[in-house]
């Protein structure tokens, strides 16, 4: 069951448990847009993905990074919807491993 509630926790909120390769990370809902992104723990990785989204015009409501050795995990909650202009910006960046849109009403 904890499993399953791990699984759960990660599908629907980008919630971190229990790995072995990624930091435990878990931020509550804010907003109904939420972006999860794996990077390489690199200098400077953090400040190009949020300069390109306050550029797009978009406010970040609730933000929380943490990463073990050489890679980072972002939970970053905004007030709009990102447009796929932008998601495919961030999935460019050097550095950017993973990203996923994460939609919905908080619960």
């Amino acid at each position: 069951m904890m499993a399953a509630n791990q699984l759960r926790a990660f599908l629907e909120h980008g919630n971190i448990r229990n790995s072995v390769n990624f930091p435990a990370i878990e931020l509550d809902r804010t907003t109904d847009y939420r972006i999860t992104i794996a990077n390489r723990n690199e200098p400077g990785t953090l400040s190009h993905i949020l300069t390109l989204i306050g550029d797009a015009g978009l406010n970040v409501a609730d933000l929380l990074n943490k990463s073990v050795g050489d890679i980072a995990y972002n939970i970053i909650d905004l007030d709009e919807v990102p447009r796929q202009t932008l998601l495919e910006e961030i999935r460019g960046l050097e550095g950017v491993i993973n990203l996923r849109l994460i939609e919905g009403a908080p619960q």
